[in-house]
């Protein structure tokens, strides 16, 4: 998804927690903000700013983003008018929210799957773990994605922004979410160069 899709002003992390703070379904911000968040301190610049939604819980978008123009993310990345009522197909994980349709994007919300109690990830069922511990939150008690959980997203592409992540955020790691994420990763990519890092 470039740039040719339109500017990005990204909310802030405290007007994201004002819109979804009205649910009572879970929500986290995601991406690059929930390490930063999760440490306490800003680590880089920010393209755009993310948050998570269990699938079933996507119509909660036009609740709390009533009257927004929201685009639903066709892979493999054409952004198409998403209305109330309609439900996405599990092909489409990534929806862009913007005020106005002349104005600059300000989130994405991101969409995961669940079985009962428990997370999914979508890019791999076998990765799961209980709805309750996917999340922390923060001091002002703003429900961020378990540092371990994106950085797991993360790995996928470990680009330079998620390694200046990942380098920020692993002495902070627990031994319990080191030890999640290298399992995660011995799953879905045994090979990854970041299992070395986990077990210093």
């Amino acid at each position: 998804m470039g740039n040719d899709l339109g500017p990005w002003e990204p909310l802030s992390p405290g007007a994201v927690s004002k819109l979804f703070g009205r649910l009572t379904t879970p929500w986290w911000i995601a991406g690059g903000y929930a390490i930063e968040l999760f440490l306490g301190r800003t680590l880089r610049s920010h393209g755009d700013i993310d948050v998570l939604l269990l699938r079933r819980d996507q119509q909660k978008v036009h609740q709390v983003l009533e009257g927004w123009d929201i685009q639903a993310a066709d892979p493999p990345g054409t952004l198409r008018p998403w209305h109330a009522g309609e439900w996405l197909p599990e092909s489409v994980h990534d929806i862009w929210c913007r005020e106005r349709p002349d104005g600059p994007w300000r989130l994405q919300v991101m969409l995961d799957k669940a079985d009962g109690d428990e997370w999914i990830s979508r890019r791999d069922a076998r990765i799961h773990r209980p709805i309750s511990s996917l999340g922390l939150l923060t001091e002002n008690g703003t429900p961020i994605l378990a540092p371990e959980v994106q950085l797991f997203y993360k790995a996928k592409r470990a680009l330079t922004k998620d390694e200046i992540d990942l380098a920020a955020a692993l002495p902070s790691l627990t031994p319990d979410a080191r030890r999640w994420l290298d399992h995660a990763l011995a799953v879905t990519a045994p090979d990854h160069p970041w299992r070395a890092k986990l077990l210093v």
